[in-house]
């Protein structure tokens, strides 16, 4: 059967539709033919390219922005209660939907595959995607980061495959019912929705739980979270476990990954045979996102006979080691990493690929919650760099605790034997960390938050400073 629009969401209004979840949800509804409307904070190339699907996008939030003949309201756990559209929304009774089921009534009557872990999410869903389309199979997906130009997140595809990224972070990945699942690790995050490990454990066996009976959990055997998981569900006799990763034993088995500058080649066995395939994007663990997205892909029945072929559109997903520019000969690359263990993966990804250049990080703690958790391990992660400057935490939804500002990570790199400066004026940072860089090095924009932004300004002063 061909999907529709679900109902209730014919006539949606989106608060924060620019997001990453949630303009990928507008998006494959303006295709499906919704009235689409939403506000955002601010104009960005995503709601440009939301209006130019034919949604109608409000600057700021206000209830006269609401329409007379909204279906729906869709909020994300980022949505405050105060906001003044939702607070018209419920004064009008007018149903409000969670972002996740919006996402799981998008999913109806397709196979959905869905995409969980701490870390590493968006790209493996961004290389299930692409090699899927590259294949012919038209999948339709939802990303949380854009493959190659704004809006690009998403895609209401006429194949039968529904690809999505499952957010742990508050649960709502329990709302889907996959036929294939990838859990890539399991982590301790999200300190405002997860006390300990036992709870993190729990929410990832409710979301192995929602697996289709005969469906199957692809699942990560080089990484301790994910192997006490695969202990907790050895006893699900309706649950297929694939397991892979370098470990022996592995049934997607990782021979071999070698660095090729900003790429890497990897070989695998599968099936009792070797392939080797080339990933675009450098470092051991987006090799290992390739290898579950490989194994993923063979778990719904399509061969695993030319992984190059089907993996050689995927180009990288903005914001994950995405090379901005060059300038005055230096590289600058943004990265997505706000937990110390992606941060480290990155960083020992652009040491690898950086053979003897100096490796220099702009990093924007993103959380006060996540800092005051992981704030030591921050500092530490940043001592793999040669020199790096700190800004301010970056707050998103959340509101300042006391006590916890950079501080921490600054303390904490410093005991590490880290080289790490302070900057609490952001308009400052770019021309410092400019003036640090020489011919040759490479400078690492880092967090999840406006650090991104950066780059592009960082460029201009290593110009500046090369024409002086």
């Amino acid at each position: 059967m061909t999907p529709g629009i679900p109902p209730a969401l014919d006539r949606p209004h989106f608060i924060g539709i620019g997001g990453a979840g949630m303009s990928g949800i507008a998006k494959i509804l303006t295709q499906r033919g919704a009235k689409v409307a939403g506000s955002d904070s601010k104009a960005s190339p995503t709601t440009d390219a939301l209006r130019a699907l034919g949604a109608t996008v409000h600057l700021g939030h206000d209830a006269a922005h609401l329409a007379e003949d909204a279906s729906a309201i869709v909020v994300s756990s980022a949505i405050r209660a105060d906001n003044p559209e939702l607070a018209a929304a419920e004064e009008r009774g007018i149903p409000v939907v969670h972002r996740s089921d919006a996402l799981a009534a998008l999913m109806d009557n397709l196979r959905p595959i869905a995409v969980a872990g701490t870390h590493g999410k968006t790209t493996t869903t961004s290389m299930l995607a692409v090699a899927l389309s590259s294949l012919g199979l038209n999948p339709s997906y939802a990303i949380g980061g854009d493959l190659d130009v704004p809006g690009s997140n998403a895609e209401h595809g006429s194949g039968e495959i529904f690809v999505a990224e499952a957010d742990e972070s508050d649960r709502s990945f329990h709302k889907y019912a996959p036929e294939v699942a990838i859990v890539l690790n399991v982590e301790l995050d999200h300190h405002a929705n997860y006390a300990s490990m036992d709870e993190i454990y729990d929410s990832f066996e409710t979301f192995a739980g929602k697996i289709v009976p005969g469906g199957t959990l692809v699942i990560a055997a080089d990484q301790s979270g994910a192997v006490e998981l695969t202990r907790r569900l050895r006893d699900v006799s309706s649950l297929n476990v694939v397991t892979y990763g370098e470990s022996e034993g592995s049934d997607v088995r990782i021979h071999k990954i070698t660095p090729r500058g900003l790429s890497s080649e990897v070989t695998v066995l599968i099936g009792g045979k070797l392939l080797t395939f080339t990933v675009s994007v450098p470092g051991r663990h987006y090799a290992h996102n390739a290898v579950a997205a490989l194994a993923a892909r063979v778990a719904r029945g399509i061969p695993a006979h030319n992984p190059a072929g089907a993996i050689k559109s995927y180009t990288g997903v903005k914001r994950r080691l995405q090379l901005k520019g060059e300038a005055a000969g230096v590289q600058v690359i943004d990265s997505y990493a706000h937990h110390p263990t992606e941060m480290t993966a990155d960083l020992e990804a652009m040491r690898a690929a950086a053979a003897d250049a100096r490796i220099l990080v702009l990093y924007q703690p993103h959380l006060f919650s996540r800092t005051q958790e992981l704030g030591t391990e921050m500092g530490q992660a940043l001592a793999l760099a040669d020199s790096s400057v700190v800004l301010d935490i970056y707050p998103a939804r959340e509101d300042p605790i006391p006590g916890v500002t950079s501080e921490l990570i600054l303390d904490a790199a410093r005991a590490a034997g880290a080289d790490v400066t302070a900057e609490h004026d952001k308009d400052k940072a770019p021309a410092v960390i400019a003036g640090m860089a020489k011919p040759g090095d490479l400078v690492l924009t880092m967090g999840a938050g406006d650090v991104t932004d950066l780059g592009p300004r960082i460029l201009d002063h290593l110009s500046a400073h090369a024409a002086e």
